[in-house]
């Protein structure tokens, strides 16, 4: 009986009596034959699908179950979505998929195809050819007489069909439930999430999948592509295209004609990330780039409680420029099969973007603590079960013969016993119990190993590779132009970094053919070739998601955001996608990037908030990040360097911060004295002038025993300069460059404060939330008892031109500061 919320007992007992109420067939079909007569499935294919869904609604039911004793911890279920084990069906276990939350059924096809003959390239075998257009009005098999007396029904002749199938995804559903009950042997996330993923199923874990997913699956689009073009001189091997050099090197993981396949609900529709993966999917499509990806649109009709209007995702999804629409209903599997077939092939073959609406029903609401009957009728909940896609698969298998109601309602009993007993033997699993066991997988750091990587990458320019790295730079190489500016330096070392990793890509907006607004790119694209220095469209969110996706199909992408305030509106693929990746994979999938931002503040002439934004809190709230701030150019090349080395050897994000009001400066003390400029440093002496994350440097001036200053960035050359007339005051200073503001340099921050009992803090962000509470925080934590002070920037955005000042930390501010603390 049907109540005013579908309840596990509703859609089993509802699924039960449908069963009971099919006829039978009157004769039996051969399972090798397909399932009707111009079906692209024979009734074995068919029927697997049947198991695997069959199977991922017993999940969802033992969700339910598991929360009902508080052992459950995830209860949003794939009850209505089963049709999209047509989808995975049609595609190859070697295809990347960023799965939607209801992608169970799709999750157990594909465990299964991967657990087959590993030879086997897994290509869906239809009984017709999966490149010809499926007919739209095929039907999708014999309807069932209105008048037939299921008791008169004859018995079916022919050979039953083969017992309960749920072997072939009884690994699926024990990581499915692992999930659930948060175990720590679950074999991707490890009990940090209830995530669908594993490596060897080509699956990339994705956590909220309201759109953010989407923008990597464009990047890995345009990777992957990018990959298999690479002739065999550039690094062709096997199965995959072979980046990098040295002991690091790195293989696209999966093979030259992969496409990738992005799911997601239709009121994601709705979603920026959305609207600009699509956006950036088309765009580059306009602009002759070819981008694999197939769109997979599950649509409910509902986003939690706020419907879809009617008719708008399917006119949405085909409006999109550049992306080829495809349409099925999953209530009807051998024609959600056919298509899905269609288009995977379509976009494998052409290398250009597409998405298939698939028709949906969600049972069971939203997730477990959903009560529907707040927002439906009973009538309505009626009709999704009339739709239910299991009891589809099942009606037409008994009309075609190939099984009879009882027959699968058997399997579908013993597999719910198979997954009870499963849920029963994951719930003793243990746990994560301790803080190391919940953040070991967020971002590894083997400072060893990126130092050894750096000592690489000098023997390699000074040694097998200094042939190369001289016809690069013109056979003038930057430790032989004379002293660089920050933005020169930054330059030559992108350059080193484009010599040193094949498979590094440097993009943006106007990065290439202008090269740079400040011009740090300028040149790259000739030296290196526009397949590696591009610009991308104006984007921001689609420039990090581009990043995500070429980092996890093997390269190693440098973005370049062009302002610090243009990151806001695209912070969530930082936080909430690269970011986690590690930690919701325990490094089984990473997604290194070194993301340039031109940033901070005192821009002279030019500005206003959006081009002097100081505003670094959002950053320095992102677990497993790693910011850098480099003020002078003899730090930016090692601190650069040294990110590109850790990108690539642990899988870090990094967000390369670099002052614009910097860029350029070549003075110090005095106009003309070049105290700001430093010579780029020559192979031989990388090892030597290596920047460990996390280690800060300080400059002494006079004695430096009386006062210490602890700042960065612009900060940097401001208190040198009132170190200076300090000096002439007799006070000994020492200036700290933080140069990393993720990891903090604590020990650095605790010695240098100690060493003169009086720390001055000049933070050119925001005095709330700025980069200033975590250095007085570390000082209190680690026991400090010496005077602090500080001296930070207002609450306030950047006014434009003089107004400027009253907002942003000055020299005379910090000496003022100074001498205030020193008078205590």
């Amino acid at each position: 009986m049907l109540s005013d919320v579908t309840t596990p007992q509703d859609l089993d007992d509802r699924f039960r009596e449908t069963l009971a109420a099919l006829p039978a067939a009157q004769h039996r079909r051969d399972p090798a034959d397909p399932v009707t007569d111009d079906a692209p499935l024979t009734g074995a294919q068919l029927l697997d699908l049947f198991d695997a869904q069959v199977t991922s609604r017993q999940l969802d039911l033992a969700g339910r179950w598991l929360r009902s004793f508080g052992e459950g911890f995830y209860t949003i279920g794939s009850a209505g979505h089963e049709g999209n084990a047509a989808v995975a069906a049609a595609l190859r276990p070697t295809d990347p998929a960023l799965l939607h939350y209801r992608s169970g059924a799709f999750y157990c096809v594909r465990a299964a195809q991967a657990a087959t003959d590993p030879a086997d390239t897994g290509e869906p075998v239809p009984a017709t050819d999966p490149e010809a257009p499926a007919n739209p009005e095929a039907p999708a098999g014999p309807e069932a007489s209105a008048d037939q007396d299921p008791s008169a029904a004859p018995e079916p002749s022919g050979p039953a069909p083969s017992a309960g199938g749920f072997a072939a995804y009884a690994d699926a559903a024990r990581d499915v439930l692992r999930g659930m009950v948060a175990s720590s042997q679950e074999p991707i996330a490890g009990g940090r999430h209830k995530v669908f993923g594993r490596a060897d199923l080509a699956i990339v874990p994705t956590t909220s999948t309201i759109a953010s997913h989407l923008p990597r699956a464009v990047g890995m689009g345009l990777a992957v592509e990018r990959l298999r073009r690479l002739d065999s001189a550039g690094r062709r091997t096997g199965a995959g295209a072979r980046v990098g050099g040295g002991a690091d090197a790195a293989n696209a993981p999966w093979p030259p004609d992969a496409i990738v396949v992005c799911s997601f609900g239709d009121a994601s529709v709705n979603h920026a990330s959305a609207t600009a993966a699509f956006n950036t999917a088309g765009w580059y499509d306009h602009a002759g780039l070819r981008i694999p990806v197939l769109f997979v649109c599950e649509d409910n009709g509902l986003g939690i409680s706020v419907r879809s209007p009617q008719g708008w995702v399917e006119a949405t999804l085909r409006a999109k420029p550049g992306i080829r629409f495809f349409s099925a209903d999953s209530a009807d599997p051998v024609r959600a099969y056919a298509v899905a077939v269609e288009a995977a092939a379509w976009v494998r073959r052409h290398r250009r973007p597409a998405v298939l609406h698939l028709r949906t029903v969600r049972l069971m609401g939203h997730a477990g603590a959903d009560a529907e009957s707040a927002y439906r009728s009973p009538a309505e909940l009626a009709e999704d079960l009339d739709r239910d896609p299991v009891a589809a698969t099942a009606r037409l298998l008994v009309e075609a013969g190939v099984a009879t109601g009882e027959e699968l309602l058997a399997r579908y009993d013993e597999t719910g016993w198979q997954v009870r007993r499963l849920a029963e033997d994951v719930l003793g699993e243990p746990k994560l119990a301790s803080v190391a066991e919940v953040v070991s997988a967020l971002a590894p750091r083997r400072p060893v190993r990126v130092a050894r990587a750096v000592a690489d990458a000098a023997a390699r320019a000074s040694g097998p590779g200094a042939g190369a790295r001289a016809e690069a730079f013109g056979g003038k190489p930057p430790e032989l132009t004379g002293p660089l500016t920050l933005a020169q330096s930054i330059n030559a070392a992108l350059a080193d970094g484009m010599i040193d990793h094949p498979q590094m890509a440097v993009f943006g907006e106007d990065v290439a053919a202008k090269g740079g607004v400040y011009g740090v790119t300028k040149g790259l694209r000739d030296r290196f070739g526009a397949a590696r220095v591009f610009d991308t469209l104006l984007d921001e969110t689609s420039v990090l998601g581009l990043g995500l996706g070429a980092g996890l199909a093997g390269m190693l992408p440098v973005p370049e955001i062009q302002y610090l305030a243009y990151l806001h509106n695209a912070e969530d693929q930082l936080r909430g996608e690269a970011a986690t990746m590690q930690f919701f994979s325990r490094g089984a999938f990473r997604n290194p990037m070194v993301v340039r931002v031109a940033g901070l503040a005192y821009q002279e002439g030019f500005g206003g908030h959006f081009h002097n934004d100081n505003s670094v809190a959002v950053l320095r709230d992102v677990p497993g990040l790693v910011i850098a701030v480099p003020a002078r150019p003899d730090d930016a090349a090692p601190m650069l360097r040294t990110c590109l080395a850790s990108a690539a050897v642990d899988g870090s994000v990094v967000v390369f911060l670099e002052p614009i009001a910097l860029y350029h400066t070549r003075d110090l003390y005095a106009e003309g004295d070049g105290e700001w400029l430093a010579g780029y440093p020559e192979p031989g002496s990388w090892v030597a002038g290596h920047v460990p994350i996390g280690r800060a440097r300080v400059y002494p001036v006079g004695s430096a025993d009386d006062l210490t200053i602890i700042t960065f960035g612009n900060g940097v050359r401001m208190s040198l300069r009132a170190a200076a007339v300090l000096a002439e005051e007799g006070v000994g200073t020492r200036v700290v460059d933080l140069r990393w503001l993720a990891p903090l340099p604590v020990a650095d921050i605790i010695r240098e404060a100690s060493a003169t009992g009086r720390v001055l803090v000049v933070d050119e962000t925001r005095r709330s939330g700025g980069v200033g509470e975590g250095v007085i925080a570390a000082l209190v934590d680690a026991g400090y008892v010496g005077a602090a002070r500080r001296v930070a920037g207002v609450d306030s955005f950047v006014p434009l031109g003089p107004a400027a000042r009253q907002v942003l930390v000055s020299e005379e501010a910090i000496t003022d500061g100074a001498r205030t603390l020193l008078a205590r």
